[in-house]
């Protein structure tokens, strides 16, 4: 142990400072979200009429802004395009999830992919095309320019070749459909893993919160269905019930649009180094 009476005063300043400064760092590293333990944001695929009728009047209630990942093909988009536009106006990120969903058509379970949408058959300059598009579509509605990427059915590759890299100039971060909550300093923007919720309880969709606090993680949640019209469905009670959980939490609990996550997260990275 340094005996201090030996110290000069510059010496112990700068002695107090570097224990002062690892203090605070410690308790930095335990807040590292905007100052709260975890940040947590709800994304929403597939433009579905649930999301306007169920997800948003409940997110408006408790003043909870969320993520819709957006195709243009799909038929709530194109029915209820003032609405997709109120959305935005309310505060909620609308997602780019590509104009008409390709995915690979190849893989077990994907016989519902129409070849002419099978990513398999695509060229990388029509998929960009089409990323791209879509973006020119969801900036008529928010008029945004800064936006996340959501990939359909968690394909990142046409063939054998990754378009992965030729999207990183279009975005801010790209989430993807792993289940996995990571630190601040261990995300990869362009392949954030997100928990695909189908079924699960109001009780175990808050024990992954609960998790995210302990390990002051980003934990993403993917929803289809919320109350039906799709196979991959939450049901209201569980939806509610996690709402209110984060509401009722918000002084642990940073839960924001992705691009915003996103956003803080790379200057939050940038910052370190």
């Amino acid at each position: 142990m340094l005996k201090l009476k030996n110290l000069s005063f510059l010496q112990i300043s700068a002695l107090n400072f570097l224990l002062g400064f690892g203090s605070t760092m410690n308790a930095q590293d335990k807040s590292p979200w905007q100052g709260k333990a975890c940040a947590v944001s709800l994304t929403y695929d597939d433009a579905l009429n649930v999301h306007l009728d169920n997800a948003i009047p409940l997110l408006d209630s408790l003043g909870l802004k969320g993520t819709f990942y957006l195709s243009g093909y799909f038929p709530a988009f194109r029915a209820r395009v003032a609405d997709w536009k109120a959305v935005a106006d309310k505060g909620h990120e609308l997602g780019n999830h590509t104009l008409f969903h390709p995915c690979t058509g190849k893989l077990p379970g994907r016989e519902w992919v129409p070849p002419d949408y099978d990513l398999g058959n695509y060229t990388m300059q029509r998929l960009l095309d089409e990323i791209r598009m879509a973006n020119t579509l969801l900036e008529a509605l928010d008029s945004k320019t800064q936006r996340t990427f959501a990939y359909p059915c968690g394909d990142m590759k046409i063939g054998d070749s990754s378009y992965v890299d030729k999207i990183r100039n279009d975005f801010v971060a790209a989430r993807g459909v792993k289940s996995e909550m990571s630190r601040i300093n261990e995300i990869d923007l362009f392949n954030v893993g997100a928990y695909m919720i189908n079924g699960q309880s109001g009780a175990e969709l808050i024990d992954l919160v609960k998790q995210a606090i302990k390990s002051n993680a980003l934990l993403v949640f993917l929803f289809h269905g919320v109350g039906g019209e799709h196979s991959l469905n939450v049901s209201l009670s569980a939806h509610r019930e996690l709402l209110l959980f984060l509401k009722q939490n918000e002084k642990d609990i940073w839960t924001a649009p992705f691009v915003d996550i996103a956003e803080y997260v790379r200057q939050y990275n940038r910052g370190s180094r």
